[in-house]
């Protein structure tokens, strides 16, 4: 049973049954549906940005005794969080990685309720979703786990709705979604999206084997847990695209899922999916094709789950180049007339802007021929679609000559690295292979990262951050025929200093109107670097928010910064130190007490390799 803790303020501040949100709140991850992130609040501005204050924190870990001590002589490792509040009417609701979801009070930070998951399990790292009820339900709060149930709590009480599936919790590992293989890894990791009374879910399936669960996007009714619509990420025999798949290879054939957050044009009725790439997605000499709808964004019928377009941003993908990113919607304004666009990032940080009801490209797409592979049993694309614009928001090969100088330590270690392990430097689109390993950009944790982007409309800027990290890559044959990969950074791990040249990573604004970049910058500084030479750019996690005042906030780096921008100009405005890093996206909303509030969960930890150990979440606002 959850454990509740329920002050005097509760009815006040949660009100009635139904309880919708204002423009002031921050109801889902994106804030909107479409995942603008963009926020109508003006109190905050460029001219008292560096007024904030930490308002008040909360600490995750309610029993830190608990807890084993780190061993001696190593850092204290505790779990970590990559998760963004949502905030309606005066309450933040957030899940934690001690196994928990939590509301608090969204001006004093206090507890209202929290509920325990079931023994061994754990809510989604990123977030969970809200529903506002109708005449006859209260408001739910409806996520996925990383055991693969579906869970609804009653937002007021945190307990579980008992009507809904069977006592509040629907079984997600049903036969059909685990196709015969019962053992297969499932879970939710994201928030699912919400339309009208349903919630549409994807899934974290595994890396390897090839064989597993299928990654189906489906939709279920949140009133009674109840499955409505599945929609095939891989067709089925019969099914429009299922001949881009070579033979029976598209049998049991795990991945091609949507693992993060999703999107949703509530007017329009349309479900957008980023699809991510088939395991094993190093190698795809066993499924032969371009191999839809893998790499992808996929617009569906949002009550009905009927497929509309796709379009696909990786073909036959053999570098782990997926659909990150959620699809954010937004307007694009050209010759006097209003496009209703998306705009599709994967890792390979190549933005599509597309026309959101046909999905045709609003700039030039050209498919760009590539490199063949050096494996006699792969067959890549021999092209690859490559946007007009932008440009590419990411760095996309290195040559011999490009190696970091940032120290002279790290150039003696990089060069040194490419020497003893006869690195070969990747061209783009360069397949990996088994006869020798090759340096190449972004690898599949380069460019953007699930954070994904945001849209101020005011000023048609799409912001998004940018990681130019690169991978060390091979492919290995094992004895059975099957294949796997190593591979790791290509950088100094001792320093966490990349061993290309900075930056490492960075900040982009794209004019959506034109095509353009309007500015980029970098994100981040190395504190250990020599003086001067600081101004590296970090790699990052997390996205960005923006405000409709001129602001963008985003932490996410592993330098522990919460930093704002002039969304205008790029001008780095506001820098707040950190205790941990905050791998996550923040928020913004307005208190029943008229002030803005700016929130972050920062406790480090996350694969970025900064240390773990914070358990904090906390609120910023003006004096």
């Amino acid at each position: 049973m959850p454990r509740k803790f329920v002050p005097v303020l509760l009815a006040s501040v949660l009100g009635g049954a139904a309880l919708a949100a204002s423009p002031t709140d921050w109801p889902n991850y994106g804030n909107d549906d479409g995942g603008a992130r963009f926020s109508p609040l003006t109190q905050i501005t460029p001219a008292n940005v560096g007024k904030l204050k930490v308002a008040w924190t909360f600490h995750l870990n309610q029993a830190p005794a608990t807890l084993a001590p780190p061993r001696p002589g190593q850092p204290r490792r505790l779990p970590y969080s990559t998760a963004t509040p949502i905030e309606i009417n005066g309450v933040l609701y957030f899940p934690s990685p001690y196994g928990r979801v939590i509301a608090l009070n969204a001006e004093s930070g206090k507890e209202i309720w929290a509920y325990d998951l079931p023994k061994g399990d754990q809510p989604p790292f990123r977030g969970v979703s809200y529903w506002p009820g109708d005449r006859s339900h209260g408001a739910r709060i409806v996520f996925g786990t990383i055991n693969g149930f579906l869970i609804a709590l009653d937002a007021k009480t945190g307990e579980r709705i008992p009507n809904f599936g069977d006592d509040g919790l629907v079984d997600l590992k049903t036969p059909e979604i685990m196709n015969g293989l019962p053992q297969g890894g499932y879970g939710v990791t994201a928030p699912g999206s919400i339309y009208k009374n349903l919630i549409i879910l994807g899934s974290r399936l595994q890396e390897s084997p090839t064989q597993g669960p299928w990654g189906d996007v489906r939709a279920f009714d949140i009133v009674t847990g109840k499955l409505v619509w599945t929609f095939h990420t891989v067709p089925r025999p019969g099914e429009p695209f299922h001949d881009t798949w070579d033979g029976s290879s598209w049998e049991k054939r795990s991945g091609v899922n949507v693992w993060n957050l999703m999107t949703v044009d509530k007017q329009r009725g349309i479900a957008y999916l980023p699809v991510g790439a088939p395991t094993l997605d190093r190698y795809g000499g066993d499924h032969k094709g371009d191999n839809l709808f893998s790499d992808s964004v996929v617009a569906v019928n949002a009550a009905t789950g009927k497929y509309l377009w796709h379009f696909q941003v990786t073909h036959h993908d053999i570098w782990d180049w997926d659909m990150d990113t959620a699809p954010v919607l937004l307007d694009v304004k050209q010759n006097g007339k209003t496009i209703p666009a998306l705009a599709a990032m994967n890792k390979n940080a190549l933005l599509f802007i597309l026309n959101r009801v046909t999905g045709k490209p609003i700039y030039r797409v050209d498919e760009v021929k590539v490199p063949v592979s050096t494996e006699a049993s792969e067959f890549p694309s021999p092209t690859q679609p490559v946007p007009s614009k932008p440009q590419q928001l990411a760095r996309n090969s290195i040559s011999a000559d490009e190696i970091a100088d940032v120290t002279p330590e790290l150039k003696a270690f990089c060069q040194k690295l490419v020497a003893d392990r006869n690195l070969r430097f990747g061209a783009r689109f360069d397949p990996i292979s088994s006869d020798r390993p090759m340096i190449h950009f972004p690898s599949s944790e380069g460019g953007p990262e699930w954070g994904g982007g945001g849209f101020d409309p005011k000023l048609g800027l799409f912001v998004i951050n940018t990681n130019n990290r690169g991978a060390v890559e091979q492919l290995v044959k094992n004895a059975d025929g099957t294949w796997r990969f190593t591979g790791g950074s290509f950088n100094d791990p001792a320093t966490r200093m990349m061993c290309q040249p900075p930056p490492w990573g960075e900040l982009w604004a794209v004019n959506v109107n034109t095509g353009d970049v309007t500015w980029h910058v970098p994100l981040g500084i190395t504190d250990t670097a020599p003086a001067g030479k600081q101004n590296t750019g970090r790699v990052s996690n997390g996205g960005p928010i923006m405000t409709a005042s001129g602001l963008t906030f985003i932490a996410g780096t592993d330098d522990a910064r919460f930093r704002a921008f002039d969304t205008k100009t790029g001008k780095e405005i506001w820098t707040w130190k950190l205790d941990y890093s905050g791998h996550a996206t923040p928020i913004t909303y307005r208190g029943k007490n008229g002030k803005q509030y700016v929130v972050l969960i920062a406790t480090g930890g996350s694969y970025l390799g900064s240390p773990s150990g914070g358990d904090s979440v906390l609120a910023f606002a003006l004096p």
